[in-house]
């Protein structure tokens, strides 16, 4: 498979000729023109990854015909070749997006290095580009209640500012996503996103993780290292679970908020930075401040512009959205066909409490696109917690109706019976291999 398709546009046959033969025992395609005009029209055709482009030609020249080629594609990398380069020319053709300027004559070794490193560049940034469109792809509310609608606006309002939010909401709930919105739609969008789980380290470490570490600070500290604050410089650090940071970690937090400056742990050095804080939390910060579980000038601090997350419960409407969106999404993550969903096993979703939120309805329709063999998702499929009894009348399928109440009444028989499956097979008067066969048939799963 070829490395790439280099277009070589040089009046000069000798050169287009000689660079021609070059590239192709390297491994690449080579396309030529002669002229400008030729040189828009061949690449048209042939979608060169990289152009080698003469300055001075009879016609429109170098310069008209860079204008033309990033005309038709602004990330194409030109690499300009001239036997009379000047700082004037080389500052116009860079200022109009020419990637270099390689004098005649020309190295080889030199002309092929500039090449790839072209490409490298032109690879990247189009990877950079596809990573970010399918990040701006997951980082979308789904749904269309009015609870969702609200948060949508309220989003919208908070990104344009520069002001610290902080997130409510229970687990599950979508937080994370909120924040990542309020960074992709502010003007900090492209900087970097830095996120933090405050309960995940611990808090010997948090200080560390938050402001980095001189090498030799403490024990197992071999090199020197950033914190959280300073790779979050000119974009957002998001605090998440901010009501599990200890007390003393939240005044340098608040000091840090205050000022914009810290120090690295073991360090004497004050490190500037520019950071937009956005934190989230799953507790009642206003009743920690009064058990003395966190402090209320960082609370006051960080509650600048508070939104709340609702809870999937709150919102039933939006069920049906999201489990087409979360259905599509794993199908095409393992490579299947969208699966289908019965009407009553959505009225069942509706009726579920819920407690896992967003998160716990994502994971089951994971485990239903991997697990279900048939292509449409029928109640028999779901397995809901026995706690959560259906409206079993809700079914316009007799076989439905009783394949949910069988699996409900096994389900609850185990748990009674400590899940033992032949003391349950014997007090539903049923052989051992067929409570087997009818668990395997409902996936119940075992503990």
């Amino acid at each position: 498979m070829a490395k790439g398709v280099v277009l070589i546009v040089d009046d000069e046959e000798g050169i287009r000729s000689t660079l021609s033969g070059i590239f192709e025992d390297e491994g690449y395609e080579a396309a030529t023109a002669a002229s400008g005009e030729d040189a828009v029209r061949v690449a048209k055709e042939t979608n060169p990854d990289v152009v080698l482009l003469d300055i001075w030609m009879t016609g429109m020249d170098g310069i008209q015909t860079l204008e033309e080629l990033r005309a038709g594609n602004a990330e194409l990398p030109v690499i300009i070749i001239s036997g009379h380069a000047n700082i004037e020319l080389a500052v116009k053709a860079t200022r109009m997006g020419a990637y270099d300027i390689l004098e005649k004559p020309l190295s080889m070794e030199k002309v092929l290095l500039t090449v790839h490193r072209a490409l490298e560049k032109r690879n990247l940034e189009l990877e950079n580009r596809s990573l970010r469109e399918n990040l701006l792809k997951k980082c979308r509310l789904v749904g269309n209640s009015q609870k969702i609608t609200q948060l949508r606006e309220q989003i919208k309002m908070a990104a344009a500012s520069n002001s610290r939010v902080l997130i409510l909401g229970e687990s599950g709930s979508g937080k994370e996503l909120v924040a990542q919105l309020l960074h992709e739609n502010s003007l900090r969008t492209g900087r970097p996103f830095v996120e933090v789980n405050c309960a995940a380290i611990p808090q010997e470490l948090i200080e560390s993780e938050l402001f980095g570490h001189e090498k030799g600070s403490f024990t197992g500290a071999f090199e020197t290292k950033k914190g959280k604050f300073e790779q979050a410089d000119n974009g957002t650090l998001f605090l998440d679970e901010i009501g599990d940071m200890s007390l003393q970690t939240q005044a340098k937090v608040l000091r840090v908020i205050e000022t914009q400056e810290f120090q690295r742990v073991g360090g004497n050095k004050n490190i500037k930075v520019d950071v937009r804080i956005i934190s989230a939390t799953n507790k009642d910060l206003g009743e920690e401040v009064k058990k003395d579980n966190f402090r209320e000038d960082l609370y006051f601090r960080l509650n600048v512009i508070p939104i709340k997350v609702p809870a999937l419960r709150e919102r039933p409407d939006d069920i049906p959205t999201l489990v087409e969106y979360f259905l599509d999404t794993f199908a095409a993550e393992y490579g299947q066909q969208p699966k289908k969903i019965t009407p009553e096993a959505i009225k069942i979703l509706q009726k579920y409490s819920w407690p896992g939120n967003i998160r716990e309805l994502k994971n089951m329709l994971e485990r239903l696109v991997i697990m279900t063999p048939s292509k449409t998702i029928a109640p028999a499929d779901l397995f809901m917690p026995a706690s959560t009894r259906s409206d079993y009348f809700a079914f316009n399928s007799l076989k439905d109706a009783r394949d949910l109440f069988e699996r409900d009444f096994i389900t609850r028989k185990l748990e009674e019976n400590g899940w033992n499956i032949s003391k349950t097979a014997e007090i539903l008067d049923i052989e051992r291999s067929n409570l087997h066969r009818k668990i395997k048939t409902y996936d119940i799963k075992i503990p």
